[in-house]
């Protein structure tokens, strides 16, 4: 490249305004350099064209082109030597070599090296939203949208880091000034502007990760644990006879509300079946019986999955494919028949289980039929979570699998719904991305994948407080995918209804001492009576008594005025999973929370022995209300402690690397939620946490 091409060296960043004429490149960059108290760089064409127009009507030709490529060189590099920080560029060689192309079909190889050459710490490609603006040398507003199309090829095809602005003169600024604080902030922190753009249409906002490489460095702080919540020392303990008064307290009062059930069913079954993943990753049939591997691998679980083999809801499909494909499968001896039953299942050109949803498969043998997950959360829909003859499901799901939900739903509705007479609304949703995390290896530096991209990872099930946050319903079931049952429905209906029941009567309490502050109607005596309440009911206690009338109303108001969640906690059977406690913030307050083992300092040896007492365990089985006394919805992202995320580490190939998981859905997401505990029998939890868990009683045939 020649000299008077080249640009000039330099630690201020520089942004290049790249698009059609007339989309507001030159306003934007003089906005930019006031803001930032720093240079632009004019378009040198304009005036060079402009003067020439002027002398003799000259129009733009090819040989226009290289004089045009030095002007702006050399303005470009006389701008640099007096810029502050930024230097902001309303147009650059990359524009000259497009419309040279454009016009002419061609582009001198001397203009061509030198665009391709010049670097930009960011293209802000300009969009053609905003009026045309005719002068004497503009030509094509009939034309924009695919010379708009060409430069954004252009970009793409030479690879520079680029970011669509579009909107009016206020907007494009405000959105602008954004990217480039943060840009800034990014390349301070070692990320590329590459780097930078790939976060940017992840849609994760860059402060985000900021916080998260700060976590991975500094850690999070373990969760305080002051003792197990227990029954009688926070955990309810209701009589059946009590389950059943608040169950009918419930369906007395249901015709008023509007009711949902929240399903967070996001993911493949992957972990269902990682035992039989492994066994046909590690065993070879040539040179090794089934019943070696077992002993080799001390493999329990493959042993109980061959011995129940024939009892799973799934054995008849795949036992009449293998026949198919195996036309002498009988004569086969029983090491590959279990072999290639196992295949089978795994297979993915075949049923390939393990990389479906748990939703979709099948978990239920009836005498007519086999049922999924999906079926048996819309039966249990219509037992207890519809109202006036409606029901409302709503399901987040992994975008890639919405067509499978979508196919069982179809399959299965009409029915549910003719046979028990309710209208069943489907409702999906997806995680966002922007609630993912950066991967970082083990030195917290930023994990990247063969060609370089930035690796990200889901922020875990706390995200869907974001969904939860969207949905509009006054009482909300929530329960997890795989915990569904074959047997005893309406126990499973009691249960969960007596739960709505409860939230009911304190949603009236609450909401009649909110209303009693709003119209002035309270006294010294309501405010024992509430503190009174607090302390008897949702296990708060408030010390106001310092305080003037006014605070202690404000204070009152400030507790009671929040989300309500109800949570069944079933007696603990050694289950992996978070658990009721007694918890200790960082400001000293002691309030009930659900936490995870992942949240304990386990070295401590007072926190283990905490831990290990937990008399309870959390089988996600929560009924919420969402909406305030003014029956308004609530922002349920301010209710968050988001101190209480996670640092979890994962396998990558032969490497481990870190995530970081947001706070959990019902563990910090809801840290400032009214919480109440309440005992529910061990019948109310049935996970399919292995493929394994189908053969117990509760997912079998009676």
């Amino acid at each position: 490249m020649e000299e008077n091409l080249k640009q000039q060296d330099t630690r201020i960043l520089k942004f290049a305004l790249f698009g059609p004429e007339s989309t507001g490149k030159t306003t934007l960059a003089k906005q930019l350099a006031s803001y930032y108290e720093t240079e632009w760089v004019p378009e040198f064409a304009r005036d060079y064209l402009q003067e020439r127009w002027e002398e003799n009507q000259h129009i733009c030709v090819e040989e226009d082109m290289m004089p045009i490529a030095y002007g702006q060189t050399k303005l470009e590099n006389e701008k640099l030597a007096l810029a502050n920080k930024y230097l902001f560029c309303d147009t650059n060689l990359m524009v000259t070599k497009v419309f040279s192309e454009m016009y002419y079909g061609f582009c001198n190889p001397l203009l061509n090296e030198a665009a391709l050459e010049h670097e930009y710490d960011l293209f802000f490609l300009t969009d053609i939203d905003v009026p045309w603006e005719k002068d004497d040398i503009r030509d094509s507003p009939k034309e924009r949208e695919s010379v708009f199309s060409v430069f954004k090829e252009t970009v793409i095809n030479t690879q520079k880091p680029y970011i669509t602005l579009s909107g009016n003169k206020k907007s494009r600024l405000a959105k602008a000034v954004e990217i480039i604080n943060d840009l800034t902030i990014a390349k301070e922190l070692g990320f590329s502007s590459a780097d930078f753009v790939q976060i940017y249409e992840h849609g994760i906002p860059f402060e985000k990760i900021k916080k998260q490489l700060a976590i991975f460095k500094n850690g999070i702080d373990k969760s305080i644990l002051i003792s197990p919540a227990t029954v009688l020392n926070g955990i309810l303990n209701l009589s059946e006879a009590d389950f059943e008064i608040k169950a009918a307290m419930f369906d007395a009062n249901k015709s008023n509300l509007k009711l949902k059930k929240f399903v967070p069913a996001s993911g493949a079954a992957s972990r269902m079946f990682k035992f039989l993943n492994a066994f046909l990753n590690d065993f070879n049939i040539e040179k090794e019986s089934i019943n070696a591997y077992i002993n080799r691998k001390k493999e329990s679980q493959l042993s109980l999955f061959i011995i129940g083999m024939d009892k799973f809801p799934f054995f008849e499909a795949v036992d009449k494919k293998l026949r198919e494909v195996y036309p002498d499968f009988d004569s086969l001896n029983t090491d590959y028949k279990n072999y290639y039953f196992i295949k089978m299942l795994l297979a993915s050109d075949c049923f390939d289980f393990a990389n479906k949803p748990k939703a979709v498969l099948p978990f239920h043998q009836y005498k007519t039929h086999i049922a999924n997950p999906i079926e048996e959360h819309l039966h249990e829909c219509a037992y207890y979570a519809s109202s006036n003859s409606v029901s409302n499901l709503h399901f987040t799901v992994s975008e890639i699998h919405q067509s499978q939900f979508e196919e069982c739903v179809a399959a299965v509705k009409t029915k549910i719904e003719k046979e028990s007479g309710t209208k069943i609304g489907i409702s999906y949703s997806y995680q966002n991305k922007s609630t993912d995390s950066i991967t970082v290896d083990l030195e917290n530096q930023p994990v990247r994948t063969d060609d370089g991209q930035l690796v990200f990872r889901p922020g875990g099930h706390g995200a869907l407080i974001e969904n939860l946050n969207n949905l509009d319903a006054d009482v909300i079931f929530i329960k997890n995918i795989d915990n569904v049952i074959q047997n005893h429905i309406e126990k499973i209906a009691l249960y969960k209804k007596a739960l709505a029941g409860i939230l009911i009567e304190l949603q009236n309490k609450v909401f009649g001492y909110l209303n009693d502050i709003e119209n002035q109607q309270i006294t010294e005596g309501k405010i024992a009576e509430v503190v009174l309440f607090l302390k008897q009911n949702l296990n708060i206690e408030v010390a106001i008594e310092k305080l003037t009338f006014e605070n202690k109303i404000n204070r009152i108001k400030e507790v009671l005025d929040r989300p309500i969640r109800v949570c069944g906690m079933v007696k603990n059977e050694g289950e992996p999973g978070g658990g009721p406690f007694w918890v200790q913030d960082e400001e000293g307050v002691i309030s009930l929370q659900i936490v995870e083992a992942s949240q304990v300092d386990l070295a401590d040896k007072n926190q283990a022995a905490i831990l290990a007492n937990a008399t309870h365990f959390n089988p996600v089985d929560l009924v919420c209300g969402i909406k305030n006394y003014k029956n308004e919805k609530f922002d349920l992202t301010k209710f968050i402690n988001h101190n209480a995320g996670f640092i979890v580490e994962k396998s990558a190939g032969k490497n481990t690397v870190k995530g970081y998981e947001l706070p959990g859905l019902w563990n910090g997401a809801m840290a400032k939620w009214l919480t109440v505990f309440v005992a529910v029998p061990i019948i109310t939890f049935n996970p399919v946490k292995t493929v394994n868990d189908l053969l117990k009683p509760a997912h079998q045939p009676q």
